[in-house]
């Protein structure tokens, strides 16, 4: 049953919450700093050895809730009501010195970025034991070979020597799993998931999620597990607490939250997916042919794009789907000419397009945009939207004054913001709202085509269901084509005609959607496809052992 606002009991709980309120002061450019509610009012219990997950969309105070189990504010926002007991005692009342014995001993924290939590000049090895060295709580001796089981009940590969690489030397996943190791270590009683699978691939997603999974239970720590993905959540939580906009929206078992939601909100992530979208017949001449294509970066010693061939037509949509290092950006670069081809060619439009963007027309430039995955860095933080909108209006068109201005309005229009953004700068924008006015740049340009580079992997699934349906509804009006670029294949299902599956730069798979996505499939796209997680209680247990089953198999 789905559970209210009530203050959770004390019996055999590890963290409790109560009615906690999270403040932060805000600077509004010409305005007076005002004081703004983050989290309001919310309370929560989490037993020894159980896992809640924290879902919601950006803002919704998931990761700020997470935080406050170490009693941390980030980016400057400060606890101002309630309590957070940990093991019996308030942790807000005991002070810098409580919070410093308890940070890193009884309550750890698992980052979503591990690139930016780990130091480049050091050993994972010396990493992961600092803690528990620091609290005492093992000898150097001890804390290696707790790492070292750590490391083999992860699944790293060497967990004898793999300590001794440093962070540059293992991938993306490895990564995420030595950091989970070194949250493990110190023999916390809590951590504190946040977002830790989000920005990998499918693929290696469902390692890890194993893995966390795996550790958990053999190791009976409790977790907040935050993540904006409710398939996710589903695999690791025991309950799940929905958030949005600083406030408790549901609170129950993970079955009854994906199978009977309570509330509006929780029943639009259930089911956020859910796009139908018509694959478009094939029909006249390609717009954009890449034939036989091979590339390499620095010196040309190692092909990353090889022998590469696909096609758009007008007013379609090609996906590019494979996991990272699959060749998906560095083929939208070759497009692009920021890196010429070894061998090749690439036609937009009937004409042969010159290699490097440097030889390249200002048509030929007009005509190919680009939409950038991380909108925050795509624009200008002091320029206004009305400006970033109307520069390739004044670049490619000449338009000045009242001509421009009537333009950009109407572009704000067609990306369902309005006119009322025109004056605001990017830092007063959602994610969502940044990755728009990208979008409405793009348009302003009037292409043919436009390159999406992953532009829906950093939004929440709601936010990034809005900008599918945008693009899609933009499709029709402007006839635009688009290869789109990701590792999400709900994306693919949602927006393709077609798909172009790379694996080490190669196109492994590649047609209508409809023939891709239909079995007999190749041991890669089966993979891929196998690995996106299900709503679902129990599909990462029959996911891992299908892919025991297959490896027996082969």
């Amino acid at each position: 049953m789905a559970r209210t606002q009530a203050k959770p009991t004390t019996d055999g709980a590890l963290l409790q919450i109560r009615n906690l309120r999270i403040e932060a002061t805000v600077y509004p450019p010409g305005e007076a700093p005002r004081d703004i509610t983050i989290v309001d009012d919310v309370s929560l219990k989490l037993e020894k050895g159980k896992v809640l997950g924290l879902i919601g969309e950006s803002g919704a105070g998931k990761s700020t809730i997470g935080l406050s189990a170490m009693g941390y504010g980030r980016g400057g926002v400060r606890i101002t009501g309630g309590e957070v007991i940990i093991n019996g005692r308030d942790i807000l009342k005991g002070g810098l010195r409580g919070l410093r014995r308890l940070r890193g001993r009884e309550v750890c924290y698992v980052a979503q970025s591990a690139a930016a939590a780990f130091n480049p000049a050091h050993k994972l090895m010396d990493q992961v034991v600092e803690a528990a060295l620091l609290h005492g709580t093992a000898s150097r001796a001890e804390a290696e070979k707790r790492a070292v089981n750590l490391f083999r009940k992860l699944s790293l590969p060497n967990p004898e020597t793999i300590g001794e690489r440093y962070p540059h030397q293992v991938s993306g996943g490895q990564l995420q799993r030595v950091m989970t190791a070194m949250a493990l270590c110190p023999e916390p009683d809590l951590i504190v998931f946040d977002e830790p699978t989000t920005a990998l691939d499918v693929t290696t997603q469902i390692d890890v999620l194993a893995a966390i999974k795996d550790a958990i239970q053999d190791t009976g720590v409790a977790a907040l597990y935050i993540t904006h993905d409710l398939a996710v959540v589903a695999q690791v939580s025991d309950e799940i607490m929905v958030l949005r906009n600083g406030k408790l929206v549901e609170w129950g078992d993970t079955q009854q939250i994906i199978t009977e939601p309570r509330r509006e909100y929780t029943n639009q992530l259930v089911s956020v997916h859910q796009i139908a979208h018509q694959e478009k017949e094939a029909v006249g001449e390609p717009l954009l042919k890449v034939e036989n294509v091979t590339a390499a970066y620095g010196g040309g010693m190692v092909d990353v794009l090889k022998n590469v061939s696909v096609e758009i037509r007008p007013g379609q949509t090609l996906a590019v789907v494979g996991e990272s290092g699959s060749g998906k950006s560095t083929l939208a670069r070759a497009i692009t000419g920021l890196l010429p081809p070894r061998q090749g060619s690439i036609t937009f439009d009937d004409r042969e397009l010159p290699a490097r963007l440097a030889s390249r027309t200002r048509d030929d430039l007009r005509e190919l945009q680009m939409i950038y995955q991380m909108a925050d860095v795509a624009m200008n933080p002091r320029q206004t939207v009305g400006t970033i909108i109307g520069r390739p209006l004044e670049f490619y068109f000449g338009m000045r004054g009242a001509e421009r201005d009537k333009r950009v309005g109407e572009l704000l229009e067609e990306i369902e913001m309005g006119t009322g953004f025109l004056d605001r700068y990017p830092a007063e924008l959602s994610g969502g709202q940044k990755q728009r006015v990208c979008i409405a740049r793009a348009l302003a340009a009037k292409p043919k085509l436009i390159i999406c580079d992953e532009v829906t992997s950093a939004l929440d699934p709601l936010v990034a269901n809005g900008i599918l349906k945008l693009l899609l509804n933009l499709q029709e009006i402007e006839h635009v084509a688009y290869l789109f670029i990701t590792h999400d294949l709900a994306t693919v299902k949602s927006i393709a005609d077609s798909i172009a599956v790379m694996y080490r730069g190669e196109v492994v798979r590649y047609g209508p959607k409809s023939q891709v996505l239909a079995p007999p499939f190749d041991d890669y796209t089966d993979l891929l496809l196998s690995s996106v997680p299900e709503m679902e209680v129990g599909w990462l247990e029959k996911a891992i052992a299908g892919r025991k089953m297959q490896s027996a198999g082969n």
